[in-house]
């Protein structure tokens, strides 16, 4: 079954979908996709990764995660990508083919994995339109990759205020 939590900084996605991937009483892999390229990030990172329990496991992989996500996935396991939209700003920085690549793999892989899969992404498109060619193409990019991932997901819910807030339920909690 495959899960979407979308929400703005600070919402509660994180915690949301650790809270699912809890309750599925599988063994449990988180992929982690932020790199810690300044001290501040990493502080995010540290702090993500003292919030999870200690048994779950973490797979750091900031460019191939339809890989990551084949090699974790399966039958009783349950793996959280947290998050799309820093995957997708390492894809964009990565290049065109490293981008068109990997994006088409991960969508691709999505319908034949087993297991519980859970991904956080970021809803960034309800502001204004960002200054600068980069950014106005990274609020596009995220906003068609939501998409995406909602049409093959079972379950997509919007976080705000650490409150989910259901868009589609196919089967199961979402």
């Amino acid at each position: 079954m495959l899960t979407l939590i979308l929400g703005g900084a600070r919402s509660g996605k994180s915690r949301h979908a650790q809270n699912l991937a809890a309750e599925t009483g599988g063994a449990v892999t988180v992929i982690a996709t932020g790199q810690a390229r300044d001290a501040e990030m990493a502080a995010r990172i540290a702090r993500h990764r003292a919030e999870r329990p200690a048994d779950w496991h973490t797979v750091e992989e900031p460019l191939h995660l339809a890989q990551a996500l084949q090699q974790a996935a399966g039958e009783g396991r349950c793996v959280l990508v947290d998050c799309l939209t820093l995957w997708l700003m390492n894809l964009l920085e990565a290049g065109e083919a490293v981008f068109a690549e990997e994006r088409a793999a991960l969508l691709n892989i999505l319908p034949s994995l087993a297991g519980e899969i859970v991904f956080v992404s970021n809803e960034i498109g309800l502001g204004v339109i960002p200054l600068g060619e980069l950014s106005r193409r990274f609020v596009d990019e995220a906003g068609w990759l939501n998409q995406d991932m909602a049409r093959l997901a079972d379950n997509v819910s919007f976080i705000a205020a650490g409150l989910p807030l259901k868009l589609k339920t196919v089967k199961g909690e979402g």
